[in-house]
């Protein structure tokens, strides 16, 4: 059985209480609706690279801007962060796009576009079977 390491249990607070600074304390009129879907912390502690996506968003201009807006922020962040959790140094925050998300939308609907063609293909075949029971057709 595999133990939960240091890192993973940083990481892992790290994500829940920037969800909230974020979304309450950051107030910036450019950012948009935020989640932050993961994160992952360096073996020493000092730098958590941070995941975010953004909700309906997929401009890469727009996207930029509030990578931007988060990466200003990340000082105030920390400073946060260093009064909710007790930690002797707190990470350096590098804020990247989480491409995960809209990658799994895009299958998803690649999915769907294949079975729905499979469907109409799967009716025709029934449809020019039905016609083929011996009977002519004109």
């Amino acid at each position: 059985m595999r133990e939960f390491k240091r890192t993973d249990r940083v990481a892992d607070q790290l994500q829940k209480e920037l969800a909230v600074l974020i979304q309450r304390e950051v107030k910036d009129p450019r950012l948009g609706m935020i989640t932050v879907s993961g994160a992952t912390v360096s073996r020493d502690l000092g730098y958590a690279d941070i995941y975010v996506t953004l909700l309906g968003e997929q401009d890469p201009a727009r996207i930029k801007e509030n990578l931007q807006v988060l990466k200003r922020a990340g000082g105030f962040l920390r400073s946060q962060i260093a009064k909710r959790i007790k930690l002797r140094h707190v990470p350096e925050l590098r804020f990247h796009y989480d491409e995960s998300v809209v990658r799994g939308q895009h299958l998803s609907s690649l999915i769907d576009e294949a079975v729905s063609t499979d469907r109409a293909r799967q009716q025709d075949d029934e449809e020019g079977s039905d016609n083929d029971n011996g009977e002519e057709t004109r």
